[in-house]
């Protein structure tokens, strides 16, 4: 799939539990299934149908059908592609069930627009957004196949799941991706030229009803080939599935609950063997989170793709790790002092902890092998964006609960904005944080082997303009791996280059998998352990105990 290794992907085994439990009738892992998968379903849908009125009792009786058939399910390894599939039939289904009078822009006044939606709520520019609203240009049959790929794209699907969903081999899939790209790109140029100053073109549109049909496709179309101004190079244009990769997924509207979509289907509710709980209502009554880029909506997963610079960043002096065992650290304080909190209240107070990482190491030996990681308690992360978060801009927050490992995955982009990267930070934290290890295969300044002179993967080169760190900021990885004994809250504060995080919880088997993958399996490095088990661990720059008004305050050097 355009260069992303299927391996990327991380598969659903990790909700391997909670699927089985589910099936046994727990009410709670029921709960989670639900809130987890929705707004996956939900984007399929949606996308395939243009966010016509039939969207929400579509996305509905797709999640009904799912907990109804959930104790047929034999292989709870298949839940992500036996949910995918059940969307699919269930939009055919839908389109079978209307008469061919019946045109799919009816009822769209009572219903949002997809693409105004991924377009608002993401928050998209540029070209981002034009592939967004070209969309609507496309036949219902592209559409459906756009919204399987556009999540294939975006680390949510593989393509043997896109395969299976649409019913056809993945080599059939493969030329229907490629005719449909071939359409889409053909959109994209309308949405260009119909914001144009081309004189023609605008006499043209004087009969235009503003139907994005077929008719008005052909039109457009036609006439963007016999025009210079219009046809023009297309120099700069971004492939779409570059532009599709780490985009978030469309969150649930926050009118999308239970009751409105139960309307009329009382005796399939009646057949489902576990009721729906209070709690699941809650979930699909609120706003969604607005997940992204991620292999599994639930699994989690993100495949971050890292731009291929010219040339390497600046870098500051730092001292050799001496092992992957232990990274240079401050030696930390032989006995601990207590300093007061950060919480609003003043009277309480909080034992130092930890090891601040203000300084910058520089990689390992890609073949050193990371020491052994401490195996810390793990009863549970609880998200407040649910099983995964990818926040993709400014001011967007998760706030992680429990204990347990939690994974941090970058994306650098500094050729859609370069400069300063203003680091995230973790704000409000009540108990422990520590950063455990750092995997992924590289580390964002690693070079790439084939690419020009051999530049950084990640922090960009001339062309393009770099990714710059602040002075003393840690080389992040492309895994970044945390470990939660309480509450926290991790921020975004894009302000200078373009960067985006995703966040979902992990564990300790996950952590291990990951950093002990090395160069004989494809990866540039093997990962590297930072944790001790101790209290006397690193803790990550940039986290405080203090909740400040602007997130992007909290100074690099932590006391916690």
């Amino acid at each position: 799939m355009n260069g992303v290794p299927e391996g990327a992907y991380v598969d659903g085994r990790q909700w391997r539990g909670t699927i089985t439990a589910a099936q046994s009738g727990d009410r709670q892992a029921l709960d989670e299934l639900v809130a987890g998968w929705l707004p996956l379903v939900y984007n399929i849908v949606g996308r395939a149908l243009g966010g016509h009125a039939d969207v929400d009792d579509v996305v509905q009786e797709t999640m009904l059908r799912a907990v109804d058939g959930l104790g047929s399910l034999r292989d709870p390894d298949s839940f992500r592609s036996w949910l995918v599939a059940i969307a699919m039939r269930q939009v055919r289904e839908r389109a079978r069930r209307r008469s061919g009078t019946q045109q799919l822009t009816e009822g769209a006044e009572s219903a949002a627009d997809f693409a105004e939606l991924t377009v608002l709520r993401l928050q998209l520019e540029g070209q981002r957004r034009e592939v967004a609203e070209a969309v609507r240009w496309l036949d219902d049959e592209d559409r459906q196949l756009l919204s399987l790929w556009w999540l294939e794209v975006a680390g949510e699907l593989t393509r043997r799941e896109l395969a299976a969903a649409v019913g056809i081999s993945r080599q059939h899939a493969a030329v229907r991706v490629q005719r449909m790209k071939g359409r889409l790109e053909t959109a994209r140029g309308i949405v260009r030229a119909l914001e144009s100053s081309c004189t023609e073109l605008r006499q043209l549109t004087v009969r235009w009803d503003g139907r994005t049909d077929s008719v008005w496709r052909k039109r457009f179309a036609r006439h963007i080939r016999g025009c210079g101004r219009c046809g023009g190079p297309s120099e700069g244009l971004v492939p779409a599935e570059r532009l599709l990769v780490g985009l978030a997924l469309v969150p649930v509207p926050a009118g999308f609950t239970l009751s409105l979509a139960l309307g009329g289907k009382t005796a399939v509710a009646a057949a489902v063997p576990v009721a729906w709980s209070a709690k699941v209502i809650g979930v699909l009554s609120k706003p969604a989170v607005a997940v992204t880029a991620g292999a599994t909506l639930a699994a989690g997963g993100a495949y971050v793709v890292v731009e291929q610079p010219d040339a390497p960043p600046p870098q500051a002096a730092a001292p050799t790790a001496a092992s992957t065992a232990r990274p240079p650290l401050r030696a930390p304080s032989p006995t601990p002092t207590p300093t007061p909190s950060r919480s609003p209240s003043p009277t309480k107070k909080a034992e130092l902890y930890g090891t601040v990482v203000d300084t910058v190491d520089r990689a390992p030996d890609p073949n050193a092998q990371p020491a052994a990681l401490p195996h810390r308690p793990e009863s549970g992360i609880t998200s407040t964006w649910g099983p995964k978060a990818v926040m993709q801009h400014r001011g967007e927050s998760v706030t992680l609960k429990g204990q347990g490992y939690v994974l941090v995955r970058w994306q650098i982009s500094p050729k859609y904005r370069p400069g300063q990267v203003v680091m995230p930070s973790w704000t409000g934290l009540k108990g422990k944080l520590f950063h455990v290890a750092s995997g992924g295969g590289r580390r964002m300044d690693d070079p790439l082997e084939g690419s020009p002179d051999g530049y950084a993967t990640g922090m960009g080169g001339p062309s393009i303009g770099y990714a710059v760190l602040p002075d003393g900021t840690q080389q992040m990885w492309q895994n970044e791996y945390f470990y939660v004994d309480g509450t926290v809250t991790l921020n975004q504060n894009e302000r200078g280059c373009d960067y985006g995080v995703t966040v979902f919880p992990s564990s300790w088997d996950s952590v291990t998998e990951d950093i002990t993958a090395g160069p004989d399996q494809g990866a540039i490095r093997y990962g590297l352990v930072r944790d001790n088990g101790k209290d006397t661990a690193p803790v990550p720059q940039y986290v405080s105990r203090a909740t400040p008004a602007d997130p992007a305050t909290v100074p690099q050097r932590s006391r916690v």
